[in-house]
């Protein structure tokens, strides 16, 4: 069965819904409850979910801003149910990510940021193809405006009390994350390069890393 998406302002979503979100969460490691979700709804502009059938599969709370005036498309909390649909669920979120960018950004790059806790959280921006110069990445030394990035991006997601610019690391202050929440199907999947990136993540303490890349203007057309 296909994976139906649509996105809505969160203003429209009702307490039942939430619930329906609490419960995909369950079987996650982000631990997001419905006191949790229900901030979202306040913090965030838009939520993005996957349904297949009437089943919910998945759901981003996102927003389309300018930051300094670059266009960005930013991913809040975010979950993907464990089912093993889950890879298809992920890219029909982002796909609807990257529609949404070039409607309300044409002819603009569009910067996409988000934050993860586990290596997984990664195949988001490598499924589609569509994303460049994602940072961090292995093998990469960031330059000082990819540095100045995620700082700007702790700022705006509100982590930048105590954010290492280096390791692109937010530390935690034992609360739970509002991160990109998602398991890959295949294990091996996630090489173990992109796997060092979080040796400096203490999820425990609720860490998390800051991540994003760049979608071309070119790219995002092709898409709409």
């Amino acid at each position: 069965m296909a994976i139906d998406v649509d996105t809505k302002d969160t203003t429209a979503l009702g307490d039942a819904e939430l619930t329906t979100l609490g419960d995909i969460c369950a079987d996650g490691p982000a631990s997001f409850d419905i006191g949790l979700l229900s901030k979202q709804r306040e913090e965030w502009v838009l939520i993005t979910t996957a349904k297949s059938g009437n089943a919910l599969q998945g759901f981003s709370f996102c927003t389309l801003e300018r930051i300094g005036g670059t266009p960005c498309v930013l991913i809040g909390l975010a979950s993907v149910k464990r089912t093993g649909k889950r890879t298809e669920v992920l890219k029909a979120l982002m796909a609807d990510q990257y529609r949404r960018a070039v409607l309300a950004f044409p002819d603009e790059d569009v910067l996409i940021g988000t934050r993860f806790i586990d290596p997984s959280g990664f195949e988001a921006f490598t499924l589609s193809r569509v994303l460049e110069d994602v940072v961090p990445r292995p093998g990469h030394k960031a330059t000082g405006e990819e540095r100045a990035w995620g700082r700007r991006l702790a700022k705006r997601f509100g982590v930048d009390a105590d954010y290492d610019d280096r390791a692109f690391v937010a530390k935690g202050d034992g609360a739970v994350p509002c991160v990109l929440d998602h398991e890959s199907l295949k294990p091996g999947v996630v090489s173990d390069e992109v796997r060092a990136l979080f040796d400096a993540v203490d999820t425990t303490r609720g860490d998390s890393l800051i991540a994003f890349g760049w979608a071309m203007a070119e790219d995002l057309a092709a898409l709409a």
